[in-house]
């Protein structure tokens, strides 16, 4: 049986495929400014810097946020080079991403989920 974070990271993979996805912290930026992004994925190994511009770029947004994994993990998870941020645009795969993200808190597989 596969762990919550695997799942949650083959979850990721398929949104990538699928278009619902906007990779990298500038890319999460602008899916925020734009009301696109349902869930955002922050690597435990982030910069603070890049934290606090996708945070200051938040301004009160009630957008789920998620550490998943480190930089390299997250950007393997969509194929790309290590990644700071990931925004998931497709609401459906965010919902599940979430509920399987939340839940896999239990096993210390996640950091932290705010709202």
């Amino acid at each position: 049986m596969e762990s919550r974070t695997t799942s949650a990271l083959r979850l990721l993979g398929l949104a990538r495929r699928a278009g619902g996805v906007a990779p990298g912290t500038e890319a999460v930026r602008r899916a925020i400014r734009e009301g696109e992004a349902r869930l955002i994925l922050i690597a435990g190994d982030a910069s603070s810097v890049q934290v606090e511009k996708v945070r200051t770029t938040l301004n009160d947004r009630a957008i789920p946020q998620v550490t998943l994994g480190d930089r390299n993990t997250l950007g393997a998870a969509v194929g790309l080079a290590p990644l700071t941020a990931v925004a998931v645009t497709n609401a459906e795969l965010a919902n599940k991403l979430a509920a399987e993200l939340i839940g896999a808190g239990d096993e210390g597989s996640t950091d932290a989920v705010e709202a």
